[in-house]
């Protein structure tokens, strides 16, 4: 199920993306709201993780300690925060011509991982004093604003110019840190640079004087001459570069860009894109949510039907269909699909966590206990989901047990910052749970955490 997620960004993503990333058309809403907005769908997520997990590995990195999130914007960026979380704009997904390039943006990522960049950003930053910091990002939006250098340089000038100047050295330094990571994690998984190359040549070619033109990967990922060449000549030299993107991969590549493309853009669009001549499988698949988007069901439901028979152990057509009945309001007829969807990927939380959404909302007593079942798996693969914790809360109180309901509510509002709900439905939890009992003592850290949680 695609969703769209308001996810908070810690305020060192913020300053990080507000003095390298100035004009990004998220990044200004980000640093002042401290949310961008994510992307939920279970093919997208398992089609990138597919991508990355061999570079995890090459990198020597636990690929379950890595997450990976997609971010709601048309911009072409990627950009690692949070220690191991990798995000991946949609941008960049739609932009790309095959998985090779993907592929190699995100094994630059897994460099900056591996290279602990993050912490180390976070290390410059604070050598820097909050005036030079503001003077930086105040002298940065004024160079952008007005397309004048010298603008920015009235503004950062002394050690704030200093600071600006050592610091944008050390992104670079960062940055060609990451690509020889990523050059070396290619080779070690017997796959192309080239790639890599061409997204960064695509790069090139943006006329970096206009700043309100650049895609925000230029601004946060600063290019340099050296740093082309050194790609270049891997490419030449490297025994992999003849290597084609796997076959497998680049058919998943196009059903995923066909996907989102539909799920993000009108029916008009779509219908262009992958006009109804077109009855290869990435196209109709395309419609199918094109025409459910509007909405035109009968169409959308013969589309994905015909693509069931044609596929019937793929989980993916399945979980469109149970979507497509569930959100026109045919909630009892989507169980079937999304029950048919988790049986043939039975590791996907999401998918389960979508599933027990569904089932709840059937008002069927008989359906909460397979629910609450699911709602606990979704949560052992992402405990951070309030959304699961207020689903949760709901089977929990409909089959009558409120101390679970009330600690699930607790679980909730302390994800969401909210202290004085957590504390009320924490308190409400260890009184209705036995003393000493595992569900007593989690509602006691609630409690603590909320009192000490800032």
């Amino acid at each position: 199920m695609l969703i769209h997620i308001p996810a908070p960004i810690s305020a060192a993503v913020a300053v990080a993306l507000a003095l390298l990333g100035a004009v990004a058309p998220f990044a200004p809403a980000a640093a002042q709201s401290g949310k961008i907005s994510l992307i939920r769908d279970a093919e997208t997520e398992n089609i990138i993780r597919a991508y990355a997990t061999p570079l995890f590995q090459a990198a020597g990195l636990n690929p379950d300690d890595v997450r990976i999130h997609l971010v709601n914007d048309r911009s072409l960026n990627a950009f690692v925060a949070g220690g191991q979380r990798l995000f991946i704009n949609t941008g960049l997904i739609l932009q790309s011509q095959h998985s090779g390039q993907l592929i190699g943006v995100i094994a630059h990522e897994v460099g900056h991982i591996s290279g602990g960049h993050l912490s180390k950003m976070e290390d410059e930053l604070r050598r820097a004093s909050a005036q030079q910091i503001l003077a930086m990002i105040i002298g940065g939006a004024a160079a952008i604003g007005t397309g004048r250098g010298d603008a920015g340089a009235a503004v950062m000038m002394g050690g704030a110019g200093t600071a600006l100047r050592g610091f944008l050295a050390f992104t670079r330094t960062q940055e060609s840190a990451a690509d020889a990571a990523a050059l070396q994690f290619l080779d070690q998984t017997r796959q192309s640079a080239q790639g890599l190359l061409e997204f960064i040549q695509f790069l090139e070619k943006q006329d970096p004087r206009s700043a309100d033109r650049q895609d925000p990967y230029l601004r946060t990922h600063p290019l340099s001459r050296e740093r082309v060449e050194v790609l270049r000549q891997h490419v030449a030299a490297s025994p992999h570069s003849a290597v084609p993107p796997a076959a497998a991969f680049e058919l998943v590549h196009k059903r995923m860009k066909a996907k989102l493309f539909a799920f993000l853009n009108p029916l008009g669009h779509t219908l262009r894109q992958y006009p109804e001549r077109d009855q290869s499988l990435v196209a109709r698949y395309a419609r199918a949510v094109a025409y459910y988007r509007v909405p035109q069901l009968d169409k959308a439901l013969e589309l994905i039907d015909v693509l069931i028979r044609e596929h019937p152990d793929d989980p993916y057509f399945y979980e469109l269909r149970g979507q497509m009945l569930f959100e026109n309001g045919r909630v009892a007829d989507a169980v079937g699909p999304y029950e048919k969807a988790v049986r043939l990927l039975p590791d996907s939380g999401l998918l389960k966590g979508d599933l027990a959404r569904v089932q709840i909302e059937t008002q069927d007593p008989a359906l909460l206990e397979p629910a609450i079942a699911h709602l606990n798996a979704a949560l052992r693969e992402d405990r951070a989901q309030p959304f699961y914790w207020r689903q949760l809360a709901i089977a929990h109180g409909r089959r009558g047990d409120m101390a679970e309901s009330s600690l699930a509510l607790a679980e909730e509002a302390m994800l969401l910052n909210r202290k004085e709900e957590a504390r009320y439905h924490a308190g409400r939890a260890e009184q209705l749970l036995p003393r000493g009992s595992p569900g007593w003592l989690k509602a006691q850290d609630i409690l603590e955490a909320a009192r000490l949680k800032k």
